[in-house]
């Protein structure tokens, strides 16, 4: 049949059952399957804990929820089965409506395929024809040259996505021992700072102690002092009150030590 020779109904088979795909489910990689067919294959997506399986025919992994209904291959096989059911429909096809004879010629300019009365007719008169073997096996040529160039568009960015993915895990170990190593040096330079805190507080204890020692010291003098002032004081006032006689006659150098006896001041302590 033409089929056969356009190979149009292999194209439009299911790869696994080889039936033609009528309720068709495609996958993210393009490939396209019966509905039957595949969820054979989902059963293995069904027990996976991210409910994915792979293609059967080039194992891409997909997802149950990505899988989408193919109408334009579904309405490819309609036709097929429709023309397979009438052969003489098929058969009418090959001949022109108006002439009756076999399309072998393909006009350019009208883009129609015409048999060779139309050729001569006004209507295609000047225009440049081709035989249909000669376009179809160009546009064969062309289209399998488009899918070469895609194929290899698709190794490209399938590579890239490779890649990237490494380039992506490779990135995220590098954080995460950068991340460690911050977290670490931050703790070391904590302790430091923790080990100084009590060697400064350790240091301005000390130095309180000494200050208030020294203090309550000169405080201790202080007191002395005037405790012995106070006891001078006494003494010349009760002399004051001695006759003249007495006076002249004490030995006590009292008098001389009063007039020499100055304040003796504690050290003084550093404001700093």
């Amino acid at each position: 049949m033409a089929l056969k020779i356009l190979n149009i109904q292999d194209e439009v088979s299911c790869p696994i059952c080889l039936e033609l795909s009528t309720e068709s489910r495609s996958l993210d990689c393009g490939h396209s399957f019966r509905q039957g067919c595949i969820a054979v294959n989902n059963k293995e997506a069904e027990i996976s804990p991210r409910g994915e399986s792979t293609c059967p025919l080039c194992g891409v992994r997909y997802s149950l929820s990505n899988l989408w209904h193919n109408q334009h291959l579904v309405n490819i096989v309609e036709r097929i089965r429709m023309f397979e059911l009438n052969p003489e429909e098929l058969l009418k096809r090959d001949l022109c409506v108006r002439h009756g004879k076999k399309l072998l010629l393909f006009c350019k300019e009208d883009r129609k395929v015409i048999c060779w009365l139309c050729e001569r007719s006004q209507e295609h008169r000047g225009h440049q024809t081709f035989l249909v073997e000669e376009v179809v096996k160009e546009y064969q040529e062309n289209l399998q040259a488009a899918v070469e160039r895609l194929r290899k568009e698709q190794q490209k960015a399938e590579k890239l996505e490779t890649d990237i993915r490494g380039e992506r895990t490779s990135w995220k170990y590098q954080i995460q021992t950068e991340r460690q190593r911050i977290r670490t040096e931050f703790n070391q330079l904590r302790s430091i700072l923790d080990s100084e805190e009590q060697r400064v507080l350790q240091k301005l204890e000390e130095e309180e102690k000494r200050i208030l020692d020294n203090l309550a010291e000169g405080e201790a003098e202080l007191a002395q002092q005037n405790q012995l002032v106070k006891e001078l004081i006494s003494d010349l006032e009760h002399r004051s009150k001695w006759s003249t006689v007495d006076l002249l006659q004490d030995m006590s150098g009292i008098m001389k030590w009063s007039e020499i006896w100055t304040l003796k001041k504690p050290k003084t302590v550093s404001k700093r």
